[in-house]
């Protein structure tokens, strides 16, 4: 990565008509593997707290950041990181008629906002009560490289040059592998090639968000990608830092900015007293036994604070008025504190003692349990235990015009595969109000579902619509890697033959300076200040997915390593578990889910399926009661609750498509249309062919009544094939009579379209051929001087006549086959008349 040019660039705008008041534009540039990246400032957004447009390629996304003026009564830091499409970027307008302007957030939109916010949340105070707001917005998408890095690079850029406290500086990257190589900022074609896409952010030395989504790829090939980004982003956030250097603001200060509690000196006094009157009591509250559950955990914890209350509450008796206002103050004292206060003192037992809460030791997992079907009638369940955090996942499997469209700025798609996440307030022991799934109910959803795609079948075996949705039913750690577990076992229950079974595991860290200890299955008190939620989906052979947050300042590459083999040991025992209760798909669906016929045809006989405006696909659908969808590469897929019927369905179709050849026999071939000269029998769906009166029987039939009638099914033999037309026999399939001599064929006659139209005499007639011979020749004596009546020279008419000729042959191909059929005997002299034997 080249150092940033300060000099690159600088230009100032004048404004007010000419005041002296100035603006000042500033540009940097610098490059990630090649590829420019370009920063600029002071042009837009004038009036946030910061604003910067940062480009690669022609992608280009303008990032503002801001800091309220006023906080807010709430008990978390107030952090928003909103990621807006617009449209206008990628040169599209969006989609349905009547809704034209962009609206709620796709899921996309909410999962890029997500993933950015993760990356920055812990580089704040995160005592901090003043609202603080990112806003990332694209601005032009040149198709090749995504906006949610350029967007992530131009938040962490914002925010470090802002005024807004922020520990900064880092960066974002995102990390491609193919052959074993790492890709830094694939394309969006090197992406679909690539077997990891890894996002990363940090400062080259410490990781603070990762989103991951792999191809089973192996744990060490995971750890050197982890390796492969920190490289790249130790000269990014250097050039971010520069970037501050030259025109960052100074950083508010703490009394500038509201804080947490807000606590007076003799009220933080009282707290430490708290806090030293608490110590003697902890290994008796929290660590004299094992604390099982997170119920129990918080029966115990209240009682402690039960017994602080009643030990200080007097001592404000006086200085409130009465007991109930003393009483109060204490409570509030201790909500300021209390509960930081002992997730720090389980930290310090486990960095200090190995010591758990509920007694497991660092590497060890709760006790696992899965089942499957569960309930009657759906397509599958599965129920997964994993101590206290319990998730339902049951599976929909829908036909192919069930898929999910999804229609963002970048691309329109359909997904065949999706996963719903829902979690409850009673999943925790709560009331609140339902509004719908949330961001971290699509995040978890999603992290879930990218778990399970490598391992689905293709289309082609399985051509589904296949929806997962797990319901958290109880939650105390990790209800995500809980749903993908559910997953896995609903997956199979219901016969889906995914390649591997996927497992998910969240690791922990308990850190305290430059102290620090794994931990295996985290849960409720050990996700404290210096923890981290690292999650890991996988099969036995390697990872599908990786989300990663924490609440330290990142992660280091020695903790990244030291947490790969951890992981892999307790991955391994959640498979177990799953293959103990399912080893592998049930090899029937449930007897309550739709069939699919799925089989193949030549693209190019789509059309003849498809038929006339779509006539013939109808005809099929209104039948025999099915769906019927053809995919572009010409894969049918029949959906149906009646197997007969999707099996007629199949037969017809392959009829239809079916290359029919010489020497083929048709044993029940219809009799569709009756001619003088004999029969058009259908062989094929829209294929017909001709059964001439001398084909029926060896010898004369006089009338093709005689033998055959419109309705009868026949059995025939092709015999000729030429441009299209099909010519069958019945008398091929029969034995030729003993001593039968083949009669001569008639002499072809030179009158076919003659006649006289009076008499009605076809055949031809005698008057007008001879009037015409005796007849003077024509005068052409015009033609020499006017050429032709066209007007065209003589050896040009012969060019037009071919032309003519030309555009009639394809007029008849563009007519129906028994059209065509009449067409050919209209003017074929051999078969318009019966031979004579």
């Amino acid at each position: 990565m080249q150092c940033p040019d300060f000099g690159a660039r600088e230009a100032f705008l004048n404004t007010n008509k000419g005041d002296k008041m100035t603006e000042e534009i500033k540009r940097y540039e610098t490059e990630i593997e090649g590829k420019k990246l370009i920063v600029e400032t002071g042009k837009m957004g004038k009036q946030a707290s910061a604003a910067v447009t940062v480009q690669i390629g022609e992608t280009v996304v303008m990032v503002t950041a801001m800091i309220s003026k006023n906080a807010r009564d709430i008990d978390f830091f107030p952090l928003m990181v909103d990621y807006e499409e617009r449209f206008f970027a990628a040169g599209r307008i969006k989609g349905p008629r009547f809704t034209k302007r962009e609206g709620r957030p796709s899921n996309e939109a909410v999962l890029i906002g997500r993933m950015i916010d993760r990356g920055l949340r812990p580089l704040f105070p995160q005592s901090m009560r003043n609202e603080i707001q990112v806003i990332i917005l694209p601005l032009a998408l040149d198709h090749e490289n995504r906006p949610d890095i350029v967007g992530m690079i131009g938040a962490c850029i914002a925010l470090h040059m802002s005024e807004i406290p922020f520990d900064g500086p880092i960066g974002g990257v995102r990390l491609g592998m193919s052959g074993g190589f790492p890709i830094i900022n694939p394309t969006i074609e090197e992406m679909e090639l690539s077997d990891l896409q890894l996002v990363v952010m940090g400062d080259g030395e410490r990781i603070s968000m990762v989103e991951c989504e792999a191809k089973e790829l192996a744990d060490e090939d995971m750890v050197k990608a982890f390796d492969a980004a920190l490289e790249v982003l130790g000269p990014l956030a250097k050039f971010i830092d520069d970037i501050r250097k030259d025109i960052g603001k100074p950083k508010l200060t703490d009394d500038q900015i509201t804080m947490k509690g807000g606590l007076d000196e003799a009220d933080n006094a009282i707290v430490e007293e708290m806090k030293a009157a608490a110590m003697p009591h902890l290994d008796k509250f929290l660590f004299n036994t094992p604390k099982g559950s997170k119920g129990e955990r918080k029966k115990i914890l209240k009682g402690l604070e039960e017994q602080l209350i009643e030990q200080f509450t007097p001592r404000f008796v006086e200085e409130k008025g009465d007991e109930e206002a003393a009483k109060k103050h204490v409570k509030n004292l201790l909500g300021s504190f209390f509960f930081d206060f002992i997730e720090s003192e389980v930290t310090r037992a486990i960095l200090e003692k190995d010591l758990r809460v509920d007694g497991r030791k660092l590497d060890q997992i709760r006790t696992l349990k899965s089942e499957v079907g569960l309930l009657p009638r759906i397509h599958g369940s599965g129920l997964f235990d994993r101590g206290e955090t319990q998730i339902l996942s049951i599976v929909t499997l829908g036909a192919p015009f069930d898929v999910q469209s999804i229609e963002t700025m970048e691309s329109d798609s359909i997904k065949n595969y999706f996963h719903h996440y829902n979690f409850l307030p009673y999943s925790v022991g709560e009331v609140k109000f339902l509004r719908g799934a949330s961001r971290r109910d699509i995040g978890h959803g999603t992290l879930a579902e990218k778990a399970l795609v490598p391992m689905l079948p293709e289309l082609e075996d399985f051509p589904y619509t296949i929806r997962v949705v797990s319901e958290t039913m109880s939650s105390n750690g990790s209800s995500s890697m809980g749903a993908t577990c559910g997953s896995t076992l609903s997956l199979m229950d219901a016969g889906v033959p995914i390649k591997k079974p996927v497992g998910g595991i969240a690791m922990g860290i308990a850190s305290s300076g430059d102290k620090w200890k794994i931990i295996t299955d985290i849960q409720d008190l050990e996700d404290g200040p210096g923890g981290m939620d690292f999650k890991f989906t996988g099969t036995r052979d390697g990872i599908t997915a990786v989300q990663m947050d924490t609440k330290t300042r990142g992660l280091s590459k020695e903790i990244i390593h030291a947490t790969f083999p951890q992981m892999r040991k307790a991955l391994n025992e959640i498979i177990d578990s799953i293959e103990a209760a399912i080893p592998e798909p049930r090899k029937e669906l449930s007897p309550h889910a739709p069939r699919i016929i799925s089989f193949k045809i030549d693209p190019e006989k789509i059309g003849d399926v498809i038929g006339p405006g779509g006539k013939g696909i109808r005809k099929l659908t209104d039948e025999f009661d099915v769906k019927i969808d053809i995919n572009d590469d010409g894969l049918v897929m029949i959906t149906t609750t009646n197997a007969e019927h999707g099996e007629a369905v199949e037969k017809k179709i392959r009829e239809i498509v079916r290359e029919i050849e010489v020497g083929e026999v048709f044993e029940e071939a219809l009799v569709v249309k009756i001619m003088p000269f004999g029969a058009f029998v259908n062989l094929t769906p829209g294929k017909d062919g001709m059964l001439h009166v001398s084909e029926i029987e060896w010898g004369h039939v006089k009338e093709v009544t005689d033998r055959v009638n419109e309705g009868d099914k026949l059995k025939v033999k092709v015999i000729k094939m030429e441009r299209g037309k099909i010519d069958v026999s019945m008398k091929a399939l029969l034995p030729k009579p003993e001593g039968y001599v083949e009669p001569p064929k008639r002499p072809r006659r030179d009158d076919r379209r003659g006649g006289d139209r009076r008499s009605n005499d076809r055949r031809g007639g005698s008057r007008d051929r001879y009037d015409r011979r005796d007849r003077k020749p024509r005068d052409d004596s015009r033609k020499e001087d006017n050429q032709n009546r066209d007007g065209f020279a003589g050896e040009r008419k012969d060019e037009r006549l071919e032309q003519i000729e030309k555009r009639k042959e394809e007029k008849k191909k563009e007519l129906p086959p028994d059209e065509q059929q009449k067409e050919e005997e209209a003017s074929s002299p051999e078969k318009t008349e019966p031979q004579e034997s």
